[in-house]
Parts: C-alpha cells; sequence; structure tokens
C-alpha cells in the first residue's frame, strides 16, 4: 500500500489554521462592535478557535498515519479514517473520468490530489490527496488505462 507523501499534513494543517482564523476574526468582531451579544461570547470564540487550530494541526497528523492507498488489479483501493475508519474499493468498471486538482496550498507545497468520478449517485467521487504532481499525472493516467482496459474487458 501506497502513503501519501509527508507534505500533505501541511496542506491539511494549513486549512484547519485558516478555519481557526476566521473563528478569531469573528471574536474579535464581535468583541469590538457593539452588539447584544452575551459578555462571554467573545471569549469562547477565541478559545474555540485556538481548539479549531490544535485540534486541525493533530488531525491532520492522525489522518496522515492511517491515509494509504493501492492500485489493485480491479480497483483502487484506499484506507482512511481517524475516528471512524473507511475502508474503500473503487471498481475500475466503474469509473467514469480522472482528474489531476491542485489547490492554491498544494500548488505551493508541491502536491496536487486525483479525483476518480465514478458511475453512481451525486457524490460518487474519490480523491486521493498529497502526491507529487509526478506521481499524480502517472496515477492518473495508470486509472484512465485500467478503467479503458475494464470497459473493454466487461463487453
Amino acid at each position: 500500500m501506497e502513503t501519501l507523501h509527508p507534505r500533505v499534513r501541511l496542506v491539511w494543517a494549513v486549512g484547519a489554521v485558516v478555519a481557526a482564523a476566521v473563528v478569531g476574526v469573528a471574536a474579535a468582531v464581535v468583541g469590538r462592535l457593539d452588539l447584544p451579544v452575551p459578555p462571554w461570547l467573545p471569549a469562547a470564540l477565541t478559545v474555540l478557535a485556538v481548539v479549531v487550530a490544535v485540534g486541525g494541526v493533530a488531525l491532520a497528523v492522525l489522518r496522515y498515519r492511517v491515509w494509504r492507498f493501492e492500485v489493485r488489479d480491479d480497483s483502487l483501493y484506499l484506507v482512511r479514517g481517524v475516528l471512524t475508519r473507511t475502508d474503500t474499493s473503487v471498481p475500475f468498471v466503474r469509473v467514469q473520468h480522472v482528474d489531476t486538482r491542485r489547490g492554491p496550498v498544494e500548488r505551493a507545497v508541491g502536491l496536487a490530489s486525483v479525483v476518480v468520478y465514478t458511475a453512481g449517485t451525486r457524490g460518487a467521487d474519490i480523491t486521493v490527496p498529497g502526491l507529487t504532481p509526478e506521481r499524480a499525472a502517472d496515477l492518473r493516467e495508470r486509472l484512465r488505462d485500467l478503467a479503458t482496459e475494464s470497459e473493454f474487458d466487461a463487453v
């Protein structure tokens, strides 16, 4: 089973810190404006911002320890989840298309994600984060080729 690139922890931690910053800004705004709110609310929002930041960084480390994926003969297999472990097997015959994605934080740290869209209901897509751009392109092409082969084998 393959692991993700270690820098993915930074991507996930930055996401948590940004969320914490939003809560912190809300705390500052509520504290400065003359709004009819309980006097303890700004302090509670500040504590929440710290909890979100620390918890998010810890979660990033724990997620990295669990996240694994493997390209098998007939499917893409993923293991992920901290509190609830999720094992997913995506048969190649169900793959509709495969994309690579690089958000601003991923680009900044030199990573990419592969998104596998499957036949099924709304939200039927799987993302493999934390790959180098080269590894993401290789995985995208391999999954695309395997999906095409499985389509012809199914006929």
